[in-house]
């Protein structure tokens, strides 16, 4: 079995770094750096190996839901009487765990990067909401217990039995709650005047 590392220890993109790189620059044009700091920390970004190299030069920029790269190695998301949400690259454990009492949690998946190919994720809402973003190609499984609740927009019954396919399996329970998942919409095609039926 392949060791598993932790979200700070995985390799960076090109995307990841250049996501740092913006932010840098954005930092350096609006004066929360100085040209000596952003001499210092251009550099390590371009040759950062990993995930974690890259969020140590810009955890002093901004907050922590706006960071290019987040990693909350594998914290709760906790939306009580509030919003909470996961946005943009991140990176999903294995096995996660939302709460929602009165509140709504947004996890958009479609940037995230996926610690493993089947992520349980376990849900404790109450009053709540929680909105899962998955892109094309993730099956959702809604394995939850909901009393007077609802789960929606899950694509398929049972976890596949295929390990080429990513799964995003729900858990958990949910009281007047409920559970959203769904894909981003795909594009419409226009067929040319003439390839119309009429």
């Amino acid at each position: 079995m392949p060791p598993r590392f932790a979200p700070r220890d995985l390799r960076a993109s090109d995307g990841d770094r250049e996501r740092v790189v913006a932010l840098l620059g954005d930092a350096l044009s609006d004066g929360r750096l100085s040209h000596e700091e952003y001499s210092e920390r251009m550099p390590l970004a371009l040759t950062a190996r990993t995930l974690g190299d890259l969020a140590g030069l810009t955890a002093d920029l901004t907050a922590p839901e706006h960071q290019p790269v987040q990693l909350d190695d594998g914290r709760p998301v906790t939306a009580l009487f509030g919003p909470a949400e996961r946005r943009g690259r991140w990176v999903v454990p294995g096995a996660m765990t939302c709460v929602a009492s009165g509140g709504e949690v947004v996890l958009d998946m479609r940037e995230a990067l996926l610690q493993e190919h089947h992520v349980v994720l376990t849900v404790y809402a109450f009053f709540g909401r929680v909105r899962l973003i998955v892109p094309a190609g993730v099956e959702v499984v809604m394995n939850g217990t909901d009393i007077l609740g609802r789960q929606r927009g899950g694509t398929s019954r049972r976890v596949p039995t295929s390990s080429d396919v990513p799964v995003i399996e729900v858990r958990g329970y949910l009281v007047a709650s409920e559970v959203l998942a769904r894909t981003p919409p795909r594009p419409r095609r226009f067929l040319p005047p003439w390839r119309r039926t009429p």
